[in-house]
């Protein structure tokens, strides 16, 4: 329920707000992208808290670039050699 609320405010952002604003993410995936990734994979909690940490390097003094979600680490302790 958390989730889905958190996805319907990126989305509503990504569709009415952002197309009137100027482009100014400095990253690959836009920060609104990467919030619906993170919070899609990490669930609403880890989710939105790697989301503020990417709105916040997100500022004239950091040079951006490529920063993909982390990958979900599988704590699967089955498949040891």
């Amino acid at each position: 329920m958390v989730q889905k609320s958190i996805i319907c405010v990126i989305r509503f952002y990504q569709k009415f707000i952002s197309p009137i604003t100027p482009p100014t993410c400095r990253f690959y995936p836009t920060c609104s992208h990467y919030g619906l990734e993170a919070v899609s994979r990490f669930g609403p909690i880890k989710g939105s808290w790697l989301t503020m940490k990417r709105i916040l390097k997100c500022h004239p003094f950091h040079p951006g670039g490529i920063d993909p979600v982390p990958e979900k680490e599988n704590n699967d302790d089955t498949q040891k050699d």
